[in-house]
């Protein structure tokens, strides 16, 4: 390839995995607010209706591992293209649904194309873009993807006013269309060269029947009953498949993940701030909708645009982050992102001035946008290049997962509330336990992050995209003197 032919392939290869992030992030935060004109349009309960966020759920939760690994093993564009492809495939599907089942059928094709799509992009960016820039480039991509969560609630509240919810979907098409054409031109193809072009077919249905058990009990636990016949069978189900999987990959030759990921203290504890601080934006989002709907008594289309100035931080976050970590550790910056966040969800649930509740909404969105969008790029950081679609996949996995059981915490704590209890009195202390654990996470992570450096068991942190230890795997764990 010409050397004049590499910063094009470059912008050509951000544009496509830019646009394909924005239509997975659109189309995700859309249709919440779309569900009521859903089921009046169909004919059936909003419960029933909630099927149609649910079934996306267990779709994308499941596949998110296997697409991410599938791009490391068989190549990155090819699946990347195939994602796109489905998902469009998808939209279209729920554009022309004549009823639930086709619906809900149809978000399933979708979820699976979004599980491909999300963890692969991730990889092409980490494995397109040198080290000097692949930071700067991941928190723009992350910024373009956040518009879509930005403008998904107005865009959802608007069509259901207006032409109705079925353009969410439409819509979808030719923003599809276009990324999957210029991932045709652009997108280099590249896979982990080491390993074998096989994958974990065991692995991969176990680990499918462990989180779509899981995602149906936390899905569905409030409406069956969390100590029904229907629950209890998932759970055990998960339970057993999830030990099973785990048996696995300790003995497959080429495992789907490697366990050994896990004793990269760094890659863990980025995970496991930004599972939390997607939880929290996951049940602050929810908790808003119902607020400013139920108790306010605003229509769609506004309640809609109130939610533009916390998603817009959202929006910036990607780029704020990569400009911290050029001058912050990623764990300071998820430690930043909890202390934000958590100040904000505590703040949220004291204001009783409507003019005070944007701004401090708005805030809310910067801590947990930044929490959840930046654990992305961090992850990059501390893994190898070749197993970057592993590493991202688990990351979504686990925020995805981990996101559904929180709301689905926060929507029985809300069902079990004494009747005579003002509903606004349940969501503020739900925003104050989020806020709480948090703020407290942050000063944890503060406090011990450089603990398990001192003594050379993992190496520590980059300061700056392209220092060494950003090319090291879990298997390099030498300490950087």
């Amino acid at each position: 390839m010409p050397a004049r032919t590499v910063p094009a392939r470059r912008r050509g290869a951000f544009v496509a995995v830019a646009v394909a992030l924005f239509c997975v992030q659109l189309d995700f935060f859309a249709l919440n607010l779309a569900v009521p004109g859903i089921a009046v349009e169909l004919g059936v309960t909003v419960s029933a209706a909630q099927w149609t966020l649910s079934a996306y759920m267990l779709a994308i939760g499941c596949f998110f591992v296997v697409g991410g690994r599938a791009g490391d093993v068989f190549g990155r564009r090819g699946s990347l293209l195939a994602g796109i492809a489905v998902f469009a495939a998808g939209s279209v599907g729920c554009a022309l649904a004549s009823g639930l089942g086709p619906l809900v059928a149809a978000r399933i094709v979708q979820g699976v194309g979004a599980a491909f799509v999300f963890p692969v992009s991730v990889s092409v960016i980490t494995n397109t873009f040198p080290d000097g820039i692949r930071v700067k480039a991941l928190g723009a991509v992350f910024g373009v993807a956040n518009i879509g969560t930005a403008l998904g609630p107005f865009v959802g509240g608007g069509f259901t006013e207006g032409p109705g919810w079925r353009w969410i979907f439409w819509l979808m098409v030719p923003l599809s269309v276009f990324s999957l054409l210029t991932a045709v031109v652009y997108v280099p193809d590249s896979r982990d060269t080491s390993a074998s072009r096989e994958l974990d077919l065991l692995g991969c249905a176990l680990i499918v029947c462990a989180l779509a058990a899981v995602t149906l009990a936390v899905e569905r636990g409030d409406a069956w009953g969390w100590t029904s016949a229907p629950t209890l069978a998932c759970s055990v189900s998960a339970g057993i498949a999830g030990g099973l999987f785990l048996v696995r990959e300790r003995l497959a030759r080429h495992p789907l993940v490697d366990l050994r990921l896990f004793r990269n203290v760094p890659y863990v504890v980025v995970t496991a701030t930004g599972s939390l601080s997607n939880m929290g934006y996951g049940v602050t989002v929810f908790l808003a909708t119902l607020y400013l709907q139920d108790v306010r008594g605003l229509p769609p289309l506004l309640a809609g645009t109130v939610f533009l100035a916390p998603a817009l931080m959202v929006a910036v976050s990607g780029p704020l982050g990569a400009r911290l970590a050029r001058y912050m550790r990623p764990t300071a910056v998820m430690a930043l992102a909890g202390a934000v966040a958590g100040t904000g969800m505590c703040a949220l649930s004291l204001v009783e001035v409507w003019w005070l509740y944007v701004p401090v909404f708005a805030w809310c969105g910067l801590g947990l946008g930044l929490g959840w969008t930046f654990a992305g790029v961090a992850t990059q950081q501390v893994v190898a290049p070749a197993r970057a679609g592993e590493a991202s996949g688990v990351l979504l996995t686990f925020l995805v997962t981990l996101g559904a059981i929180a709301l689905a915490g926060t929507a029985a704590a809300i069902s079990a509330a004494p009747p005579q209890r003002p509903p606004q009195d349940t969501y503020d202390a739900i925003l104050r336990l989020g806020g709480v654990v948090l703020f407290a996470t942050a000063v944890v992570v503060t406090a011990v992050r450089h603990r398990p450096v001192r003594p050379g068991r993992v190496p520590p942190l980059p300061v700056r995209a392209g220092d060494d230890t950003t090319a090291r795997g879990p298997r390099d764990r030498r300490p950087r003197r």
